[in-house]
């Protein structure tokens, strides 16, 4: 059984939710661990979320506002593009570090 460091943990599951077309098992193939691993670490990673469920929950009790719902998507939307954001750069990082000419 591997241990995969807490950021890595965190970088997979940012990644996953970054790519709403993305299969849980296309990512870890592409990361390369197993895909009940990565599943398990999506799951935990909800759990930990607090607010998570109860801001999409809350928009639609409001009276089914569209406006209030567009909003939180376009939210999320935002926090996904910028963990994926971090992501990239963080590989970018890597990758320079690696690479010498």
């Amino acid at each position: 059984m591997k241990h995969y460091p807490a950021e890595f943990k965190a970088d997979a599951v940012a990644l996953y939710r970054s790519r709403p077309g993305a299969t849980i098992k296309s990512v870890a193939a592409g990361l390369g661990v197993n895909t009940e691993t990565l599943r398990n670490w999506i799951r935990a990673a909800d759990e930990r979320r607090p607010g998570a469920h109860s801001t999409q929950q809350a928009a639609s009790q409001a009276g089914g506002d569209d406006v209030q719902a567009e909003l939180a998507a376009a939210r999320k939307r935002i926090r996904e593009l910028e963990e994926e954001r971090d992501i990239l750069r963080k590989a970018a990082r890597y990758f320079a570090t690696e690479t010498r000419w």
